[in-house]
């Protein structure tokens, strides 16, 4: 279908920006990759009055090692974040991850700042960062505050972030002596997670110490594994039992079912993929 006519705005500032979404309001919409929003607009169940793309502010576009953490650029493409010598170094995990995000045309047009904003249950970046751990930082009309990812995500295509905000930057803390890997399940390569299973952990002495477990799609929000990361935490690696451990992970959960999966196979989903996880994690 085709979409609604909109006005379409390319401003080359956070400030500028941030001008616009002051003088458009609820009518104006921000762009940061559009593999998301141009879909839904195409289907007219969205229908801004005003596209404002910040594909062209390229200030949003980098990754800075500095003070024991990483700092993404909303604005930076997952193939830049996939490619990067620093994130393959300090933050493996996450290369590993976006590689898996759509396909080649996906990667290089998408962004992470643009996935975590439109909060989709459904996308692997919520998770994976939520596994990760961090902040992000937003800016707006009266200057800029920092949310801790646990308090980002705050229902099905929801953020913290306020109408006249702009998701500016993403903070993870560096893996020192950390493991982790996403695995996800999905009918076709290009697909959507019907689950996915993000898993961070840190190893000191032969002992799993923090241990971070993020579902995806099995709620309205990137879902804390808890059960199982308080199994893991102090465990010896070699007495790590991960059949048993693995099937913590679909306690407490109550995933809605799809035209794919039913409720009872994205539990079974859950707990497959949470042990496929750990043991990428830990080989």
């Amino acid at each position: 279908m085709i979409p609604v006519s909109f006005e379409y705005v390319a401003p080359t500032s956070v400030e500028e920006a941030l001008s616009l979404l002051t003088e458009h309001g609820d009518e104006a919409k921000i762009l940061a990759g559009g593999h998301s929003l141009l879909p839904l607009m195409k289907l007219r169940l969205a229908a801004p009055a005003v596209l404002v793309d910040l594909g062209t502010v390229d200030s949003l576009r980098y990754i800075r090692e500095e003070d024991g953490q990483v700092s993404i650029g909303a604005m930076t493409t997952y193939a830049a974040v996939e490619h990067s010598e620093t994130i393959r170094r300090v933050i493996p995990m996450l290369a590993q991850a976006v590689s898996l995000v759509g396909d080649m045309q996906v990667r290089n047009r998408g962004t992470l700042g643009g996935a975590l904003a439109h909060a989709d249950p459904a996308g692997d970046m919520p998770a994976v960062v939520s596994a990760l751990g961090g902040s992000v930082l937003v800016q707006g009309p009266h200057g800029q505050r920092e949310i801790d990812i646990s308090d980002f995500f705050v229902d099905i295509f929801t953020s913290a972030l306020e109408p006249d905000e702009i998701l500016t930057e993403i903070r993870l803390r560096r893996q020192e002596g950390a493991a982790g890997s996403y695995e996800k399940f999905r009918r076709r390569q290009i697909d959507w997670a019907i689950v996915g299973a993000a898993v961070s952990l840190s190893i000191a002495g032969g002992k799993i110490g923090d241990a971070r477990v993020a579902l995806t799609n099995v709620g309205p929000t990137p879902v804390r594994a808890t059960a199982v990361e308080n199994a893991l935490h102090g465990v010896p690696v070699d007495d790590l039992r991960l059949e048993d451990v693995s099937q913590l992970a679909s306690e407490n959960i109550d995933p809605q079912p799809e035209l794919n999966a039913s409720s009872e196979y994205k539990r079974h989903l859950a707990r497959v993929l949470t042990r496929r996880a750990l043991q990428s994690s830990l080989a």
